[in-house]
């Protein structure tokens, strides 16, 4: 695409000259084409870039997002030869194969693709920028996972290797690794006669460079995209990957079952776990640098009808941020929690699901509290982070190392602080409540819905009422929702029914814009883009204490907690909503009504 076509929609009104003088700068500076800059600036959204191309050119346009390709047609393409030509087959019809194209005009390309297949190609014109995203979906570049020589370490050097010269016995389970810069042509996998692997057969397999570069392709990709997640699960005909990305799942590559054995294996021996075993849950991890930041990967086997499904949790330092002032907290809860954990003795409990940022907030609390002058102490399972000037203890049940036994070793190390990874039995909670009793300020976590059902799920682990009457002194709740992707967006209108059937008064918002994402190639077409807390701060006053002595419901510790000013929740994320920080979609599906 050249400034012919900016001319155009410069002379159709459709784009500014202002817009135009940018989109040309930027194509200066990376030679993209002038249309993927003109959409990434947002002068023109790439279905309406499109429709202005295929009336251009009189060629049918292609809209990608809308398109379902199988994956047989992807695998008829290479990944080198789609990139080259920014090229993406759409379907095939007898001998005649479709594809969407940048440059349909491109001679030398159809002409190609026309003899290496011995098919017809049919051309369709389509963005750039949309061209761009599907090659990264379907012919995803890797980078290489390799060991680090320690002694180049230490220089700062970056080692690039292929994985296709390294064997699977020289990578050790418990160093760390490197994904380093070089690219790899992505994997093609033809959909072959349906049939396992045997076992004599995975050694060659696990070796393979194909799945080696597949798997590696996939962790790189998904710390590009910001994962926490990533899913391989396996089906009758196939190996489903999945990421999490902001707390939702997104499906990204569909591999033929016939690969399934060798990309589990290669994951087990990335995370130092027993490829011979196959009956047995197994937990492995590893530590991995992509560019200049370290990611943690916790690997997790289960085996289920069609195979193992292996979970690998990403854990990216670097996108951690350890500073309560930018969780989200309101600003008067905030000076609650600020005051709990400000108190020399007594529990502070941070509550919530797994995966909603308890541990960031305990983190962020402790890195608050340390100085030179306080001993803190920590029991963790696992240690997520390493915080300077903490000494922080791995939990290890198979030594008999438990939380119980930790807390109880911790009473004889002199400590002022001590976090505790989760309360989670009689035994742990009644030793945290000894040790608050005498002198200690105790941080830890529970897996409960909202704050004020914290009191009642320690209670039926067996703990009596006035014990944590006198100990707790304050409760935090969480969620995680996501925020508006800020290239995309757009403001909506709800209607007054709608938030009535919601539980919220439509005429708190008749004077305030909301907004949604409408999906762009910055959010990966999702309208969000990162996410943020949400959050309920109990604070366990004289009142609420007699309310936990006399065995009260959580309905009445909630409604005493509401009463003294507590923001719950639904009320946190509502003020997301009127501040345009989120959607209204997301207020619904992150809490409930009554909450």
């Amino acid at each position: 695409m050249n400034i012919k076509i900016g001319q155009l929609l410069l002379n159709s009104g459709i784009i500014s000259n202002r817009q135009l003088e940018e989109a040309l700068s930027r194509q200066s500076e990376d030679n993209n084409r002038l249309g993927y800059h003109l959409v990434q600036i947002q002068a023109i959204s790439e279905a309406d870039l499109n429709k202005f191309l295929e009336r251009q050119q009189s060629i049918e346009s292609s809209n990608l997002d809308k398109v379902d390709i199988e994956e047989d047609v992807i695998n008829l393409i290479t990944g080198d030869i789609a990139r080259r030509y920014e090229v993406i087959p759409i379907s095939r019809e007898g001998r005649k194969l479709i594809v969407a194209m940048t440059d349909p005009n491109n001679l030398f390309a159809i002409d190609d693709l026309r003899f290496s297949l011995g098919m017809d190609i049919e051309p369709h014109i389509c963005a750039s920028s949309m061209i761009k995203r599907a090659l990264s979906k379907f012919y995803a570049e890797s980078e290489a996972i390799v060991p680090i020589d320690e002694s180049n370490k230490k220089k700062g050097n970056s080692i690039h290797t292929s994985l296709a010269d390294i064997d699977d016995e020289g990578i050790a389970t418990d160093t760390d690794m490197l994904i380093g810069d070089e690219v790899f042509e992505s994997m093609i996998i033809q959909e072959d006669e349906e049939e396992d692997i045997e076992e004599e057969d995975l050694d060659f397999e696990i070796a393979d460079s194909p799945v080696v570069k597949l798997v590696n392709s996939l962790i790189a990709d998904a710390v590009r995209r910001r994962a926490s997640d990533i899913h391989f699960e396996p089906f009758e005909r196939f190996v489903r990957v999945r990421f999490r990305i902001d707390g939702v799942l997104h499906e990204v590559m569909r591999p033929s079952r016939k690969y399934r054995s060798a990309m589990v294996s290669r994951l087990k021996i990335l995370g130092g776990m027993n490829i011979a075993e196959h009956h047995l849950p197994q937990d492995g991890r590893q530590k991995i640098l992509v560019g200049n930041r370290f990611v943690d990967l916790r690997l997790a086997t289960l085996p289920t009808l069609f195979g193992e499904k292996v979970e690998v949790r990403l854990l990216d330092r670097s996108a951690v941020i350890l500073d309560l002032e930018k969780l989200g907290f309101e600003e008067e809860p905030l000076k609650e929690f600020r005051r709990g954990i400000k108190r020399p003795f007594g529990i502070v409990l941070v509550t919530g699901p797994t995966g909603c940022g308890k541990t960031t907030t305990l983190y962020s609390a402790i890195t608050e509290l340390n100085d030179i002058g306080v001993n803190i102490m920590t029991a963790e399972n696992p240690v997520e982070f390493n915080l300077k000037g903490i000494n922080q203890v791995q939990m290890n049940s198979d030594v008999g190392l438990t939380f119980a036994n930790a807390l109880r070793a911790y009473l004889r190390q002199d400590p002022d602080i001590i976090m505790v990874g989760e309360i989670r039995d009689k035994e742990t909670c009644e030793i945290a409540i000894r040790a608050a009793l005498t002198g200690h300020l105790v941080l830890s976590t529970t897996h409960t819905n909202d704050a004020p059902s914290t009191i009642n799920r320690l209670i039926d682990m067996g703990t009596e009422p006035f014990m944590l009457s006198t100990s707790v002194v304050c409760i935090a709740s969480q969620r995680l929702i996501r925020k508006i992707c800020p290239k995309c967006k757009t403001q909506i209108h709800v209607p007054d029914d709608v938030f009535v059937e919601a539980g919220i008064d439509p005429e708190r918002f008749r004077n305030i814009k909301l907004y949604e994402g409408m999906g762009c190639s910055y959010c990966t077409n999702t309208g969000y883009k990162g996410r943020m807390g949400i959050f309920e701060v109990m604070r366990i006053d004289d009142d609420i204490r007699r309310l936990i002595e006399a065995d009260a419901s959580s309905i009445e510790i909630e409604k005493a907690a509401l009463e003294k000013g507590m923001i719950n929740l639904r009320e946190s994320a509502i003020r997301k909503l009127e501040a345009g920080l989120t959607t209204f979609d997301e207020v619904l599906r992150e809490t409930i009504a009554n909450s």
